[in-house]
């Protein structure tokens, strides 16, 4: 080796892998927002940095149409780099960037594009939607093992930074730890675990396995995540039990519950296992705010920025946040389905005021409104002495816990019989398959067998990414959450 390249060598960065990724970079995090479509930007990582999260995800990003040039409006969208925020190292980080991808070589330029801004770099092998069957992408590139091994590799041996992939289950757990060794061995440092099939989506999200989760974590040597069956802050360490993962990753748990994370140290255990010896998370504002609260404040954080947030990202948190109280107050969901913002003041730019001068004070104006009568009604709960765990409900057919309409908390909704065209697909799985699978997709049978894996007492349904706890003699009143 010449002086040059001896002296080039010496000054490369070092690539930190696996377990130093993990711990040197990223800090060890336990509690991870996955990524999400037109969710996980900017605005909404920010808030969910104050309420406990220590990894984000943001939303997946076209490697192909990234890499083309004329798409210049859709790269300031996914992230905006002149803003000079997005994976700015003060305020967004630790950050993955995630793209969705079938061409190495467009993978490599887009990726390439963005690793300054980041701390490692994703590629979604889980989407489970039609768009990505059409696009050939996500969880339908999982029969096309030899495509996925050149994606990681290409970043692997290209990229200044880690590659880490997101991965749905096969129906045996035999083929999803050959998966999961096959994403390793192509250069993947860290691994998420979606414990749900390809199939498993929309009405028929059922149950994340986490006994698959678990084969993977012992089968592999580099971090692992969980992702699915987290409802309550309760289920957080009982997954993290129960998979022997590294770190817990939700989807829309945390996007009905921003503070799902909120009190939690990943540094001491004992936070995290006190939940677990009740039967529930107590319900306190830590844990479950004021959901109005959480909306003015998502949208302070929108107002505070540069990088102009999406108009429908907007929309669709603040539909999520107050939906326990939306089917009540009709009106304001009427007025909040037709909010608009103005378009040209918000196309300028600047930094604003929560007031009449907004581009976004239609929005205000709803959030406001609802927060004045929760407060209201949250008011009179306590004049006639009523504590807000003697106003939780249980739900009949569910058997899970609805709590007050003015709080943050998870939403569920009743499982509907699996297709039949699902059904016959189950019916070709050898018996002890077929069980898991049956549990996992949540159907409405009340006779269904519980796999030996599952312990008594776990997550069994998740919708839209949230979660669920049942007892094992809750298991015939079969749920999902919605989709």
């Amino acid at each position: 080796m010449t002086e040059t390249s001896s002296s080039s060598a010496m000054e490369r960065p070092r690539k930190l892998q696996g377990y130093q990724l993990y711990r040197e970079v990223l800090g060890s995090p336990k509690y991870i927002v996955a990524p999400m479509v037109d969710q996980s930007e900017l605005a909404w990582r920010r808030l969910s940095r104050r309420y406990g999260a220590q990894l984000i995800y943001t939303p997946m990003i076209n490697a192909k149409m990234w890499s083309d040039p004329r798409h210049h409006a859709y790269r300031t969208a996914a992230f905006d780099i002149a803003s000079g925020e997005e994976g700015d190292p003060s305020t967004d980080r630790p950050l993955i960037i995630q793209f969705c991808a079938n061409d190495p070589d467009k993978l490599l330029e887009s990726a390439k594009a963005l690793e300054g801004h980041c701390d490692a770099i994703d590629i979604n092998l889980g989407c489970p939607q039609d768009i990505a069957k059409k696009g050939k992408y996500g969880a339908f590139l999982m029969d096309d093992w030899d495509l996925i091994y050149r994606l990681i590799n290409i970043l692997h041996k290209n990229l200044s930074i880690p590659v880490t992939a997101k991965f749905r289950v096969f129906p045996t757990v035999e083929k999803t730890v050959e998966y999961a060794k096959m994403l390793e061995s192509a250069g993947a440092q860290i691994l998420t675990c979606h414990g749900r099939l390809r199939e498993q989506r929309g009405q028929n999200a059922g149950l994340a396995d986490w006994s698959k989760i678990r084969a993977v974590k012992e089968a592999v040597s580099v971090p692992v995540f969980a992702n699915g069956n987290i409802l309550f802050q309760s289920d957080i360490q009982r997954c993290l039990d129960e998979t022997d993962c590294d770190g817990v990753m939700s989807a829309e748990g945390q996007l009905y519950n921003v503070a799902l994370f909120n009190g939690l140290d990943a540094s001491d255990k004992t936070s995290s296992l006190s939940s677990t010896l009740t039967p529930h998370t107590p319900i306190t504002s830590t844990t479950h705010p004021s959901h109005a609260d959480l909306a003015l404040e998502y949208l302070e954080v929108v107002h505070s920025i540069r990088t102009r947030t999406a108009v429908s990202a907007i929309k669709g948190h603040l539909f999520k946040i107050m939906r326990p109280a939306l089917s009540r107050e009709t009106d304001l969901r009427e007025r909040l389905g037709r909010a608009k913002i103005r378009t040209k003041e918000w196309e300028g730019g600047g930094k604003w005021d929560m007031d009449e001068k907004s581009p976004l004070w239609e929005y205000i104006d709803v959030c406001r409104e609802m927060k004045r009568r929760m407060d209201r009604d949250a008011e009179e709960a306590m004049e006639v002495g009523k504590d807000v765990e003697e106003l939780v409900v249980i739900e009949e057919t569910t058997g899970l816990r609805v709590l007050p309409h003015w709080i943050a908390q998870p939403y569920f909704r009743v499982a509907k019989k699996l297709p039949q065209q699902q059904q016959q697909q189950l019916a070709k799985v050898p018996v002890d398959e077929g069980k898991a699978l049956n549990g996992a997709q949540g159907t409405a049978s009340a006779d269904v067998t519980r796999p030996t894996s599952v312990p008594a007492k776990r997550p069994i349904v998740e919708s839209n990414g949230t979660e669920a706890v049942m007892s094992q003699e809750e298991v015939g009143k079969r749920v999902r959450l919605a989709a």
